[in-house]
């Protein structure tokens, strides 16, 4: 008996991407390799070359330091197209690009030099889990710091201290422990091989150590537009809007590309008891559609926030509480409704979705490590 090819389910055309800021032939290399990077811990050579060959690392940094300044949605939607293609790659780029963003507050011969090095990486974290003590015209610093995304390819590493004077913490106006952000180059840290997690293996996101480095004052800084050293638009951005956006973006990706094996095992398992693909029963085809269709909506008005709240800032306005609490909310409801595609559509994708070395799995488990992120923890 003749049998109609089977397709696979297709999301609704309003789910398709605009022109994808990534190459095909940059998107293939990525993806070649994607595997290899999750086995070994750490993205393929071949995709590091590419980064930095693409410059995607300088995206955010001020042109005057030697980096592309680029628009921050065209930002967002090239970190969403690597993500789409691998997470690990995307949340590397995210994350390490992010921490380049910092240049923009540096001085700018700091930001000059730090940009001008060979292959440069900002790496970095933001948790307050070490001390600055303040000494001389510098601070010593001394701590432990998690989850560096990129650490074996760092040139430098980014960080977050608590301000001491003779030991004792110096308070802000409210009686909280002052925090100042650092920069500081890789070789006076020492990087702890920590990562261990079930998804975004490729990250190395490992621990470093730093045991009383003195660094001058001027590799220190505080991130808000009023600090901003480089005059562009970029560094008037809020820095939580620009970190929700960001990671809401890969998360995104990583969702779009579980969405699209999603539908090619549709197509090929078959419903139990029968030879007609799953794709095919009426009740899958409703609930897919229905999650493509929650995704596509969250999609458009987290873009169309977006692009807003670029305008206005570009245009030389401050945003406001009321757009800053709007991006927010717009990015979180996006990873939700990326959580519910995902969840939603993994039980119908049967055992081969469960194997640690199908490229769906992979996927799912780089989206389910990603969506762990404290930022994107909604709480009423």
């Amino acid at each position: 008996m003749l049998r109609a090819p089977i397709e696979p389910i297709e999301p609704p055309d309003t789910m398709m991407l605009p022109p994808c800021p990534l190459t095909p032939a940059d998107a293939a290399r990525l993806l070649r390799h994607a595997a290899a990077a999750d086995r070994t811990g750490f993205l393929h050579p071949v995709q590091q070359a590419l980064i930095h060959r693409r410059g995607w690392l300088r995206m955010l940094a001020p042109v005057a330091a030697g980096g592309m300044e680029w628009p921050l949605p065209r930002v967002v939607r090239l970190e969403e197209a690597v993500a789409r293609v691998d997470g690990s790659a995307g949340w590397v780029v995210t994350l390490c690009a992010g921490a380049g963003w910092f240049a923009g507050f540096l001085p700018p011969q700091v930001a000059a030099d730090v940009m001008a090095t060979r292959r440069v990486c900002p790496a970095g974290s933001g948790a307050p889990t070490g001390y600055a003590d303040v000494e001389g015209d510098g601070y010593r610093l001394t701590g432990r710091w998690d989850y560096a995304s990129g650490a074996p390819m760092a040139t430098h590493l980014t960080l977050n201290a608590v301000l001491r004077s003779d030991g004792q913490p110096l308070l802000d106006a409210q009686g909280a422990p002052r925090i100042r952000a650092f920069l500081v180059p890789v070789r006076h840290a020492t990087i702890e091989p920590t990562w261990n997690m079930t998804g975004l293996r490729g990250t190395a996101s490992h621990s470093y150590r730093i045991d009383g480095q003195w660094v001058p004052a001027a590799y220190s800084f505080a991130i808000t537009p009023e600090a901003a050293s480089a005059p562009g638009p970029l560094y008037r951005f809020p820095f939580y809007s620009l970190a929700y956006v960001t990671l809401a973006a890969n998360v995104a990706g990583m969702a779009a590309h579980f969405m699209a094996l999603a539908a090619d095992c549709l197509a090929h398992r078959r419903q139990p008891g029968s030879a007609t693909p799953m794709a095919l029963a009426p009740s899958v085809q409703r609930h897919s559609a229905a999650l493509h269709t929650a995704f596509t909506a969250a999609r458009t008005a987290y873009y169309g926030a977006l692009d807003a709240a670029w305008g206005r800032v570009e245009a030389g306005d401050a945003l406001d509480q009321g757009v800053m609490d709007a991006l927010k909310d717009v990015s979180l409801a996006l990873v939700r409704v990326a959580r519910d595609a995902v969840d939603g559509l993994y039980p119908y994708c049967g055992l081969y979705a469960a194997r640690e070395d199908s490229d769906i799995n992979r996927v799912w488990r780089d989206f389910h490590t990603a969506s762990q992120h404290s930022l994107l923890l909604a709480l009423d």
